[in-house]
């Protein structure tokens, strides 16, 4: 036998070894993914948490980061992904483990992890093990090759509404959540019978939490003044003495280690699900995070800095090549992202409309804004008048694409800006009208939807909202500090 044969033959062995050793551990098609996760998704899926609107938005957004992260992996040619930390709550199930020490008395509780693996498989485990979750039925579960070649259903988008049989419910026992939702409508009260049957509650819950309310104004004030902070803000629809413990957290470390604190001057400081700075410039201060680890964060500000002028930098030449465009974030249409992220995904765009210069007058499509997005495989049109652009798109592509939807980009814009000045004009007047407190809104009713809302309650006025924390939301319910949420679309 040849040198060359034998070479040939050592290789394909060497192949065949690493096949069969490899592709079991790493690959797992989505469908089988999806499947394998369904005792987490029933444990977590924000339809179960109607009542709990904090709880609620903290599950949805993680299931995003998380449905994400699974997709990342599940493209050709992925490579090692960032660290993700999650945070969900998680309902005590049948499919739960007998030990949980932690569960709250709602009948969920908190569970906190770190994603680090590079394969579907593992995450999937992981996922699994972290929420204390059975994992038997994975155990003859094995990875498809076929994930690597293309499969249907590999690159099946995870996040999704999940409609199980109607058999699944009467099998297992389990509740039909789209079942209650439709129960619930049809027994939901006028907002008046409602107001009736809770403000005493709400009175007496929002009596109870004005020594902490107090106390976070004073510490807010307080750190801003002290620290030259542009402000203080939360992430999450976080209760008053959670809000309370975080700043007074930030209050203590100041006043052991002052020092750490000198780089914040001009900052905004939001306390959110993990810490560093987000593309906005924002300092993210992680709730689940120790001292040591913000004065680390503090510590590296000026190159965080240095990277957010880089930053800008890139914005402009982007908005040169694009007739003018301005690449923004807006973190209420997708996760938080940090600005190395931010910087690297500019960065990736920018070197693309390189490769082929977009022909465009500098200022032809001036007013108009886009988002960068790396799971997008085409542009699009936002409803709001955004461009809604893939970060590797062919540029020949994108200059056909923002010349044809510039003028109904613009239209929708103009409209976005009505909407705004509206809601606000609405706001203004609801709160003098009703006396209230403060009157806010959850990030999923529209400007749209908050301004029927207002205008009903303008004409419909109740003085039992007198003095009151109003939230426009999608559900009537009595929160922990006293503030009330309705739904935006209340029953007269």
């Amino acid at each position: 036998m040849s040198v060359n044969c034998l070479l040939r033959y050592t290789i394909r062995l060497k192949r065949k070894h690493v096949a069969a050793h490899f592709v079991p551990q790493r690959y797992l098609s989505g469908a089988e993914a999806v499947n394998a996760l369904r005792p987490f998704y029933f444990a977590v899926h924000p339809d179960f948490f109607g009542q709990h609107p904090r709880e609620r938005e903290v599950n949805e957004n993680s299931l995003k980061r998380l449905n994400g992260y699974l997709d990342n992996l599940q493209k050709p040619g992925s490579r090692s992904l960032q660290p993700m930390k999650l945070t969900f709550y998680v309902r005590d199930t049948k499919d739960s483990k007998d030990e949980q020490p932690d569960l709250l008395s709602a009948g969920f509780r908190s569970v906190s992890f770190t994603l680090q693996t590079n394969d579907v498989l593992s995450t999937v485990m992981n996922v699994l093990r972290s929420c204390s979750l059975p994992v038997e039925h994975m155990k003859g579960l094995k990875g498809s090759s076929e994930t690597a070649k293309g499969a249907p259903g590999a690159g099946v988008p995870f996040y999704r509404p999940i409609r199980w049989d109607k058999s699944y419910y009467s099998f297992t026992g389990f509740r039909d959540p789209e079942q209650e939702l439709q129960q619930a409508r049809r027994v939901e009260p006028t907002l008046s019978l409602w107001l009736r049957k809770n403000e005493p509650e709400a009175t007496k819950k929002y009596s109870a939490s004005l020594p902490r309310r107090e106390e976070l104004n004073r510490l807010k004030e307080e750190l801003c003044h002290r620290f030259h902070l542009s402000d203080i803000r939360w992430q999450r629809s976080w209760g008053v003495a959670h809000r309370c413990s975080q700043v007074q957290s930030l209050s203590r470390l100041s006043q052991q280690n002052p020092e750490a604190l000198i780089n914040l001057q001009g900052h905004d400081v939001v306390f959110a699900d993990q810490s560093g700075m987000n593309a906005s410039g924002h300092i993210m201060l992680g709730t689940m995070d120790v001292h040591h680890q913000w004065t680390k964060l503090f510590e590296q500000l000026p190159s965080y800095r240095a990277l957010q002028q880089q930053t800008d930098w890139l914005k402009e030449r982007i908005s040169l090549l694009v007739g003018g465009t301005q690449v923004v974030h807006k973190e209420r249409l997708g996760p938080v992202q940090l600005i190395a992220d931010h910087y690297s995904t500019l960065s990736t765009f920018h070197k693309s409309l390189l490769t082929g210069p977009l022909r465009l007058h500098p200022r032809s499509l001036q007013g108009l804004t886009m988002l960068l997005e790396n799971d997008r495989s085409n542009p699009s049109l936002h409803e709001m008048g955004h461009f809604l652009i893939p970060t590797n798109c062919d540029p020949p592509k994108l200059q056909v694409f923002l010349q044809s939807h510039a003028p109904e980009a613009r239209l929708r814009t103009q409209r976005r800006k009505q909407l705004q000045a509206e809601e606000e004009s609405m706001l203004k007047l609801c709160l003098q009208t009703l006396s209230l407190r403060s009157l806010s809104k959850e990030p999923s009713v529209s400007s749209s939807q908050m301004i029927m809302c207002c205008q009903r309650l303008v004409e419909q006025p109740s003085p039992l909202l007198q003095g009151l924390h109003l939230c426009v939301s999608h559900f009537f319910s009595v929160m922990q500090d006293g503030n009330l949420c309705v739904p935006w679309d209340w029953k007269s």
